[in-house]
């Protein structure tokens, strides 16, 4: 078998891809805030690149009478990224939004990618 690379088909375009510097923004937060946040992040800010999923555990300070098997409270895990150059101011409206900033509000970290190519969503009408 040959592997001479002119018998391979030549890629239509030879452009490295878009890559963008970009972070992602995770938040751990009460059930209930989870999907009023994505709402927010995609309706009133264009972010469509939004994951949100459900994890259990018992918080630190969850008082000793109160941990054990069964006593685990839900939370909301939303993450998405976006541009570098955005994302501090953006952390800090995520925080006031999504309530972060009171006591028992949740929990925010956001950490650099190496690169990130944007994937855009065609205009359509809005479900009702």
């Amino acid at each position: 078998m040959s592997t001479d690379s002119s018998a391979l088909p030549a890629r239509v375009d030879d452009r490295p891809p878009r890559l963008k510097p970009a972070k992602v923004i995770t938040c751990i937060l009460p059930k209930d805030r989870g999907l009023t946040l994505v709402e927010h992040l995609a309706r009133d800010r264009g972010i469509t690149e939004i994951d949100m999923n459900f994890a259990r555990g018992v918080g630190r300070m969850t008082p000793l009478k109160h941990r054990g098997v069964g006593e685990t409270s839900e939370r909301a895990v939303v993450s998405f990224a976006v541009p570098a150059d955005e994302a501090d101011a953006l952390f800090d409206h995520v925080m006031e939004v999504a309530g972060i900033n009171r006591p028992h509000g949740g929990l925010i970290y956001m950490y650099g990618l190496l690169a990130s190519t944007g994937a855009q969503l065609p205009d359509l009408p809005e479900e009702q």
